[in-house]
């Protein structure tokens, strides 16, 4: 692709719209063609009631058709809009996004937690060399707190708590109106937050904060500027300015530090929040880099369009790192979930003839595949169900809520029956996603039957086809008389899925 070429992307946070577009010269190289933030407060009435208010609704689409009209008017040549907290929490997230699409053309993402997550880690190891060290990745936004543990290579670790700043000032606010009172309860609420235990163990080469909230508390502390711009926050500074915000009015906040009403009234939550984090890491100091989901989708894009395999090969690195750190969590087979993984792969890159799927479907199979057996966390005994609970409860950057309950019927059904009417978590996707399952799950099973005995014997599979007939060839060591029960035992739905005939040669 010719350069300079024109991306945008939009962000629909709790508390905000963020529009960005820019010119890229290289995958890292871009300059700002327009940048703007619509305080659009979608969170506020999901956080108490469930469900955003029409008044909101109405002018955070009116917001998009603006920027549809400005895609159109900058030559934008590709653009991505993403939807965080507020959308995904609310009963009326999926009318919106349905709004939007009709009205401005534009189509919207919710995304996970750890989607978010792993947007703000590509912008931010722009602008701060990350290296080969572990760092502790912190963005606030009004309905969610995303905690990760990164590195140059991506995230390591993530988790999502519900406490952004809106939903901490909703529910709080409920609870009392005396300022005393609803600090306390502050401070209580705050300190429930958690950290990966290995950045208590280990502590992180430093604190990462991302947020507008830590752009204006920046400011308030009068935070220098380092290397890239990135703002270096003391600690004690910010304890400072915390013991400054309790002892102020709203209006005092906005006349005296010159801040948006839709900022003075989240700051107090934020700077809490970021406090803590540091004070559970040790850490002195907080960097602010000044980017966040909306950078890190521009990038995401121009990583796609300039890099080509290099992009996948990153997203799929993501999925991989994160699936293994989840598996891991629950005490997983992990020598076994790699290797079911890649002869998994393997079948799916030669039976490309057979599925017709894309690289989406492969990243989900990547997925399943190597979490497959996690249900025994649980219980060996139905462990093809607690592997559907487990995952269907769980985010990975790179694949939707939705996307993840695909995932889960995939890891589900690698062992005892077919799908059925009457299992409820498989009849809520749609017919084209039950297909997938049932095309990647039929997959899944003969790769899994491949390593019956977890001793990962059986170092190659090759697929021959002629016809209607397809054949399994195996190659390794040792004895493959189970190998072969098990894929006698699998084979009729694999025929079923595909309607081919397989054929075993002897061993």
């Amino acid at each position: 692709m010719h350069t300079p070429f024109r991306i945008a992307g939009i962000d629909i946070g709790s508390n905000a719209i963020r529009y960005v577009s820019a010119a890229f010269t290289s995958p890292v190289s871009y300059s700002v063609i327009e940048s703007e933030r619509y305080p659009v407060r979608l969170g506020h009435d999901v956080f108490l009631s469930g469900a955003m208010e029409r008044t909101a609704m109405d002018r955070a689409v009116e917001v998009l058709q603006n920027a549809a009209g400005r895609i159109k008017r900058d030559g934008i040549s590709h653009f991505r809009c993403v939807a965080t907290s507020a959308v995904r929490d609310s009963r009326n997230g999926s009318s919106l996004v349905e709004e939007i699409k009709k009205k401005s053309g534009i189509e919207v993402t919710i995304i996970s937690g750890s989607e978010e997550a792993r947007l703000v880690h590509l912008a931010v190891r722009r602008r701060i060399n990350l290296g080969e060290k572990q760092w502790l990745l912190v963005d606030i936004g009004g309905g969610s707190v995303e905690v990760s543990l990164c590195d140059s290579g991506g995230v390591l670790w993530s988790e999502s708590h519900t406490m952004g700043t809106i939903r901490l000032l909703e529910e709080l606010s409920l609870s009392s109106e005396e300022p005393g009172r609803f600090n306390r309860l502050l401070t209580e609420y705050v300190s429930t937050l958690r950290i990966p235990s290995a950045a208590r163990h280990r502590k992180p080469s430093g604190l990462v904060a991302t947020g507008g909230n830590i752009e204006e508390l920046a400011t308030l502390t009068g935070a220098a500027t380092g290397e890239g711009g990135v703002r270096v926050i003391k600690a004690v500074s910010l304890r400072a300015a915390i013991k400054t915000l309790w002892g102020m009015s709203f209006r005092e906040r906005v006349e005296k530090f010159k801040l948006r009403p839709d900022r003075a009234d989240v700051i107090l939550p934020a700077a809490v929040v970021y406090e803590r984090i540091a004070r559970m890491t040790g850490a002195k100091e907080i960097l602010a880099p000044g980017v966040g989901v909306k950078e890190g989708i521009l990038y995401d894009i121009a990583d796609e369009l300039m890099s080509g395999r290099g992009h996948r090969k990153h997203v799929e690195d993501a999925v991989l790192s994160a699936a293994t750190n989840l598996g891991r969590r629950y005490l997983f087979d992990e020598a076994h979930g790699a290797h079911v993984q890649r002869l998994a792969l393997s079948l799916f890159d030669q039976a490309s003839a057979l599925h017709g799927l894309g690289h989406g479907e492969r990243r989900m199979l990547m997925a399943a595949a190597l979490l497959h057996d996690v249900g025994s966390f649980i219980s060996f005994k139905g462990h093809h169900k607690h592997s559907l609970y487990i995952l269907s409860q769980s985010e990975l950057p790179g694949f939707t809520d939705g996307e993840m309950l695909i995932v889960a019927n995939i890891a589900r059904y690698h062992r005892k029956s077919a799908p059925k009417e009457r299992h409820e978590l498989f009849m809520k996707l749609s017919l084209r996603e039950r297909e997938i399952v049932i095309k990647l799950a039929a997959i899944l099973r003969i790769a899994d039957a491949l390593d019956r005995e977890h001793n990962q014997h059986v170092r190659e599979v090759v697929l021959g086809r002629q016809g209607p007939v397809v054949t399994v060839h195996y190659r390794g060591k040792g004895d493959f008389t189970l190998v072969n029960w098990a894929l006698k035992k699998n084979l009729r739905v694999f025929e079923d899925a595909f309607r081919v005939t397989v054929a075993l040669p002897p061993y």
